[in-house]
C-alpha cells in the first residue's frame, strides 16, 4: 500500500491539472479581493447605514474576516466543481491512457489499488482547502486588516474580530469534510462511467442536484436531518450567533459515513468489474 500511495502521490505532483486547480483557487480569491476593494465599502454602507447610527463597530467592516467569509461561500459550487473534475481524473486518465490494464497485470490487489486513489483524492482535497485558507488569510489580512464580522443568516449576526476568526477556521475545517465527500463521489462516478467528459457532466449534475435538494422540505424528519444534501452546508451553521456545536459534530460525522459508503461502493464495483 505504501508503494501504491507513493506512486499516486507522484502522479498527482506531476499532472498539470493539480496546478491548474490551485491556480483556479487563486483566481477566484483574486476576483473576490478586487471586487471587495473597489465596491465592498459602497455595498456595506448601503446595507448598514441605519445600523451605524445606533451601533459602534470596531474597525472597518470591510476587513479580512469578511473577505474570508466571502471566499468560504465559494464552497457552494466553484471549489467543489474544480475538485471533482481533478479527482475524477485520477481514475479516468488511467482508463484513457490504458495504464489501468498495465497496472492490473502486476501483482497488485485491485482493492488496494483503488483504495490508494481514494486516499490520494482525500489528501489532495484537504491540501487544496488548506491552501485556500492560507492564501486567503495572507491576502485578506494584509490588504484589508482585521475587524468585526457581519453575516446575514436570516438576520444580521455580528461577531468580534477574534471570535470571527475562530469561527472561520472551524468553518474551513467543516467545509473540508463537505469537499472530501464531493471528491469521493466524483471518484466513484469515474469508476462507474470511466470516460472523463461523461464523468465531469455526471459530477456537475450531482453537485447541482445536491445543492437544489438542500432547500427541499422532505417532510420526513429523518430525511431533513440526515439525508446528505442537508449536511453539506454544515459549515454555515458556525455563523449563527449561538451555533449548535453538538449538531455540527453529528452532521460532519454522518457526512463522513456517507463518504465511506460511497468509497466502499466504488471499491466494491472496481473489484468486481472487468478493467478492460
Amino acid at each position: 500500500m505504501r508503494l501504491l500511495l507513493s506512486a499516486e502521490l507522484l502522479k498527482l505532483v506531476k499532472q498539470s491539472k493539480t496546478y491548474y486547480a490551485l491556480g483556479a483557487i487563486l483566481v477566484i480569491e483574486t476576483l473576490i479581493l478586487i471586487t471587495a476593494y473597489f465596491q465592498g465599502s459602497t455595498i456595506l454602507d448601503l446595507l448598514l447605514d441605519n445600523l451605524k447610527q445606533s451601533f459602534y463597530f470596531e474597525g472597518s467592516l470591510l476587513n479580512g474576516n469578511l473577505i474570508m467569509y466571502i471566499v468560504l461561500n465559494s464552497l457552494w459550487f466553484n471549489v467543489p466543481l474544480i475538485l471533482m473534475i481533478v479527482t475524477s481524473g485520477i481514475v479516468t486518465d488511467e482508463y484513457k491512457d490504458g495504464t489501468m490494464q498495465t497496472v492490473m497485470l502486476q501483482a497488485v490487489k485491485k482493492w488496494k489499488f483503488i483504495a490508494a486513489k481514494y486516499m490520494i483524492a482525500v489528501f489532495f482535497t484537504i491540501l487544496v482547502i488548506g491552501f485556500m485558507m492560507l492564501t486567503t488569510f495572507v491576502l485578506a489580512y494584509s490588504i484589508f486588516g482585521s475587524g468585526d464580522l457581519v453575516v446575514y443568516l436570516n438576520t444580521l449576526n455580528f461577531f468580534e474580530a477574534e471570535d470571527a476568526f475562530h469561527r472561520i477556521c472551524w468553518a474551513f475545517a467543516s467545509g473540508a469534510v463537505s469537499m472530501v465527500f464531493y471528491c469521493v463521489v466524483s471518484l466513484t462516478l469515474a469508476i462507474f462511467i470511466k470516460e472523463a467528459a461523461k464523468t465531469w457532466i455526471a459530477a456537475a449534475l450531482f453537485l447541482i442536484i445536491t445543492t437544489l435538494l438542500l432547500k427541499v422540505d422532505f417532510v420526513v424528519p429523518a430525511l431533513n436531518n440526515f439525508f446528505f444534501p442537508k449536511l453539506i452546508d454544515t459549515w454555515q451553521q458556525l455563523f449563527y450567533y449561538e451555533p449548535d456545536w453538538t449538531q455540527i459534530l453529528i452532521n460532519n460525522a454522518i457526512l463522513l459515513l456517507y463518504t465511506l459508503a460511497f468509497a466502499a461502493a466504488g471499491t466494491f464495483v472496481f473489484h468486481k468489474k472487468d478493467i478492460g
